[in-house]
């Protein structure tokens, strides 16, 4: 079977791992970072904002089950592309709207999907998603979810990470999960 990867970056990675895991034909997901300095970047590294990694997930899916234009479809539809550095109370340059693409294709998809929703009307500010080339992406701590995960199991959503920072079971971002 080929499978293709995604990449990409829409705030707390934790919610969007949750969105892509549970698609028909999403083979598996990790939580990571990407688009940054630092060699092998921790959770703490990240958060500083001094990195330039954004907290990314790395979507593997089979092609023949679900397409990579859909796959943007949920990307478009499950968070806000028009907030610079920002999605929800998340605040940080580690929260970039952004895509990370992984071939010529999937670069033209992209920029093409990004056209078609900043004219749709859906939202009033303009969209500010980067796209980009693929850069090494770094797996998250253990703790964090480094070895990603399959569609039967299941996960914190950023809910539940949030009230176990606010609980000081998990270290986060200047008090945010």
């Amino acid at each position: 079977m080929q499978t293709e990867k995604a990449t990409f970056g829409a705030g707390c990675f934790w919610g969007v791992e949750e969105t892509f895991r549970n698609l028909k034909g999403v083979l598996s997901t990790a939580v990571g970072y990407a688009g940054g300095t630092k060699e092998n970047p921790t959770y703490e590294d990240v958060c500083t904002d001094n990195t330039g990694h954004a907290e990314v997930v790395e979507v593997e899916f089979d092609p023949s089950q679900i397409s990579y234009d859909q796959v943007l479809d949920v990307f478009w539809s499950n968070h806000n592309p028009t907030t610079s550095n920002r999605q929800g109370p998340d605040v940080g340059t580690q929260y970039r709207s952004v895509i990370f693409y992984h071939s010529p294709e999937q670069e033209a998809a992209a920029k093409s999907s990004k056209d078609k929703v900043a004219k749709s009307g859906r939202f009033n500010r303009p969209v500010v998603t980067q796209i980009e080339p693929a850069p090494k992406f770094w797996r998250a701590e253990a703790w964090r979810g480094a070895q990603g995960h399959r569609r039967t199991e299941r996960i914190p959503d950023c809910a539940v990470v949030r009230e176990h920072a606010a609980a000081g079971l998990r270290p986060a971002c200047g008090g945010r999960a």
